[in-house]
């Protein structure tokens, strides 16, 4: 599961660059692009940060991160869902995905938070 984890955290972050790729330049556009980038990237950026913990805390911190920067994707795939209208079918997509990801992110959140509560 964990090196599925991390191909799946690192294909969402290409197909978010890919989706970027097909947005029209703007001043605005580009903005959520930057950011959509950094954030979903930074998901699978931390899982795996998180993989090679040496302590089960470090582990649930850096979890707790790629939660937030799923959290953060999923409002700018949101917000290019309103405002573009040429790829909604890419975005939902992607929205899907990134749901997944969070549901998995939060199940090992979950499930390392009750070994720490038995230790």
């Amino acid at each position: 599961m964990k090196e599925e984890f991390k191909n799946m955290t690192k294909k969402f972050a290409i197909d978010c660059w890919r989706l970027c790729e097909k947005i029209p330049e703007s001043r605005e556009f580009d903005a959520f692009c930057r950011q959509l980038i950094r954030c979903s990237s930074s998901v699978g950026a931390n899982y795996r940060v998180a993989c090679r913990a040496k302590f089960q805390t470090i582990f649930l911190n850096k979890l707790t991160i790629a939660q937030e920067e799923v959290d953060q994707s999923i409002f700018f795939l949101e917000v290019l869902n309103e405002i573009n209208s040429k790829n909604k079918v890419a975005i939902k997509r992607l929205i899907d995905e990134v749901n997944e990801i969070l549901s998995i992110v939060v199940a090992f959140m979950k499930t390392m938070w009750s070994k720490s509560q038995k230790s």
